[in-house]
């Protein structure tokens, strides 16, 4: 039986470590705080003292934390996975930061003789739930083809996007632009046709029937129709973050990110007004300055 290690047991990371321990591995498991560890333990983990320790327990350990200095100090620190791990053993970067620390943490992982896949993740808390997680992976072909089994416990599309590590940051800095532009997108039309006096089931079934029709409309729509803005399984501040990193990205190589910056700014008034909902909120900002409210 392959061991596999999880650090950062928030909603995805909780999700994966449920999915993996049904796939039939051994999962050892960390997070600060001590109720997740508990829920670990239930769901048929074991829980561990540091990354260290889940380090010397695994042969191949997701990291999944909120950004790159927390993936940095879990990776490379004092007590992080490399004090812990055996040569051969591999990190699988599956949280989203800036290529550029991918890069950095993967130069660090290789140093000390171990292998990394850099490999971000598409799909959120459903897809986390479901197993069904779209997986951007940058790492080399034998390297891959030897965690294949621990990613498809995880993960239903799982992509060779390149060999090296940040490959795979790349690729899902792009996507979240495309994301973030289209919630925009969504969020704008829904309140332009309320306010003009459309109901939104007309809308819902328009909008859904036409080429922008496809799950993330419908899943978007309906959580604002519902009036579901906390607690969904997509936070604002996750998506602030990944916008940001493609941002920078866009800065680093001279792209000029005329929507995705537009949106990152709505994003960012999202984050002043509703620090602790999700996504769909930002609907409300717009809804406020139309004078207009989206429902059924």
């Amino acid at each position: 039986m392959k061991r596999v290690g999880i650090v950062g047991l928030g909603d995805m990371g909780m999700a994966m470590g449920s999915n993996v321990v049904a796939a039939g591995f051994e999962l050892t498991g960390f997070d600060l705080r001590a109720e997740r560890l508990d829920i670990l333990s239930e769901m048929g983990g074991r829980p561990a003292e540091s990354p260290q320790a889940v380090g010397a327990s695994s042969d191949a350990v997701f990291v999944m934390v909120l950004n790159g200095d927390q993936a940095r100090e879990v990776v490379a620190g004092e007590n992080g996975l490399l004090a812990g791990m055996t040569p051969g053993a591999t990190v699988i970067m599956s949280a989203t930061i800036h290529p550029g620390e991918a890069r950095e943490i993967g130069a660090l992982v290789q140093a000390a003789g171990m292998s990394m896949i850099d490999t971000p993740v598409s799909g959120g808390r459903s897809g986390a739930e479901s197993g069904t997680l779209t997986m951007m992976a940058s790492t080399a072909p034998d390297v891959l083809e030897a965690n294949m089994p621990v990613l498809k416990a995880v993960g239903e599309q799982i992509f060779h996007v390149g060999e090296e590590p940040g490959e795979g940051q790349t690729v899902k800095a792009a996507l979240q632009a495309f994301i973030g532009a289209s919630f925009a997108g969504i969020f704008e039309a829904l309140v332009l046709g309320a306010k003009a006096g459309v109901s939104g089931q007309t809308l819902y079934d328009v909008f859904s029937a036409s080429g922008v029709g496809g799950p993330l409309f419908r899943n978007c729509a309906k959580l604002i129709m519902d009036r579901e803005f906390k607690g969904t399984g997509s936070h604002i501040g996750t998506m602030y973050k990944d916008l940001s990193i493609s941002m920078q990205l866009g800065k680093d190589t001279g792209v000029p990110m005329f929507t995705t910056a537009a949106v990152f700014e709505l994003f960012r008034a999202g984050m002043s007004k509703f620090p602790d909902e999700d996504n769909w909120s930002i609907v409300k900002l717009l809804e406020d300055i139309a004078g207009a409210k989206v429902e059924w």
